[in-house]
């Protein structure tokens, strides 16, 4: 399944590398967040990429536009085939991250709110419109600044979709099965509803790394997405 993207969220490069095993040809790639690539660094995933995997950065870079380059162009050398930056960066920064990362470098997709995150949460930070509004207004920034396409949670595809048209990445996370808990994220959705909205590429972690039979849980998802 393509569309499917397994979060490699362990503390370890033999662990890593097990689930990628056990998990090949059954997704569509794997995504290296900050837990993993702490833990093992850049090798984890030249290894990965090494071994034909589509390899996934999400290290949301956030800084000045300058550094953000840097970190795209070294991303680009380890085989990274997409990577996210933030949104909230500025149009500048997101220009930056395109132009580095060049016409044949990895994909690129902002990070708009975390799936962690509501109203409430948005407020006490200062951001006073409503949540699905901003999630658009930053996505339609990097739509502007030549950015393939955002992170976002399933409630936010369909109006994404609309303002950023047919062909914009939307990567979404908070994906859980119908009878599975949130855990720490607040805005979820099925694999099947989250497709059925519109999304490019669906991320899940704990729902099949957790799991007592990860292909097994990786491939009831795969059956859901098709249904």
């Amino acid at each position: 399944m393509e569309q499917l993207l397994v979060a490699l969220d362990v503390d370890s490069a033999d662990r890593a590398l097990a689930l990628a095993d056990a998990l090949h040809g059954h997704v569509g790639g794997f995504k290296v967040g900050s837990q993993l690539y702490t833990a093992a660094g850049p090798d984890v995933v030249r290894s990965l990429a090494s071994r034909g995997e589509r390899v996934f950065l999400d290290l949301k870079f956030h800084d000045i536009p300058n550094t953000v380059a840097g970190a795209v162009r070294s991303a680009a050398e380890v085989g990274v085939w997409m990577l996210t930056v933030h949104a909230s960066g500025g149009e500048a920064m997101l220009r930056a991250a395109r132009q580095a990362g060049g016409e044949q470098g990895p994909r690129i997709v902002a990070v708009t709110v975390l799936t962690s995150l509501d109203d409430a949460s948005l407020a006490g930070l200062g951001v006073t419109r409503p949540l699905a509004d901003h999630v658009v207004a930053l996505a339609d920034t990097a739509r502007r600044a030549g950015i393939d396409g955002v992170v976002a949670s399933p409630r936010e595809i369909e109006p994404i979709r609309a303002a950023c048209g047919p062909d914009f990445t939307i990567v979404t996370p908070g994906i859980r099965a119908a009878a599975a808990g949130a855990d720490d994220q607040v805005r979820t959705a099925t694999a099947a509803s989250a497709i059925a909205r519109g999304a490019t590429y669906l991320v899940v972690g704990r729902p099949i790394i957790g799991a007592p039979d990860p292909v097994d849980a990786a491939q009831q998802l795969a059956a859901e997405i098709s249904a």
